[in-house]
């Protein structure tokens, strides 16, 4: 496990030091779209607003496992929510969505979701949740490359044309 975790926030050393060329910015920087099969979300939080954090995502659970909506029953039914046993190198807590398979083109959002679902939300709820990130989350969106308790593949041979 801890050396999932230690991929997942390498991963996100990485994507956070891609240069704007690589990666298109989407519509909605706040967006937790996935376009790929798999994604992953990386979340900081600050020790302080911890138990605002927990709350809003075991709200949203609850909500979740109630809901009948055939699109974020599909969402739910792959989406995990991981707190990694150690720190940043700042001393936040770090959570880890996997989303696995990611409904494509769902927004993941917990604060959207919440309002859609929970009615009678308190409203200072979400302020702290929005409140609690220590930075923005991290997005990746994952296409699997190997499963390791299989035999591999062996990758198609390209044709080479020569004109």
């Amino acid at each position: 496990m801890s050396l999932c975790i230690a991929l997942c926030v390498l991963l996100a050393q990485v994507a956070a030091n891609q240069s704007p060329a690589q990666t298109a910015p989407p519509a909605d920087p706040a967006s937790s779209h996935f376009a790929a099969e798999s994604g992953i979300l990386l979340v900081t939080i600050k020790p302080a607003a911890l138990a605002d954090y927990e709350e809003v995502i075991r709200t949203l659970q609850a909500a979740l496992a109630k809901d009948t909506d055939p699109e974020r029953a599909a969402a739910a039914k792959g989406w995990r929510v991981f707190k990694a046993t150690e720190y940043d190198a700042k001393g936040n807590y770090i959570f880890i969505h996997v989303l696995m398979p990611a409904v494509k083109n769902f927004d993941y959002r917990p604060s959207l979701l919440l309002d859609e679902l929970v009615k009678d939300l308190a409203p200072e709820l979400l302020t702290r949740y929005q409140d609690a990130f220590a930075a923005p989350p991290t997005k990746l969106n994952l296409t699997e490359f190997a499963a390791m308790s299989v035999a591999p593949v062996e990758p198609k041979k390209q044709e080479i044309r020569r004109d």
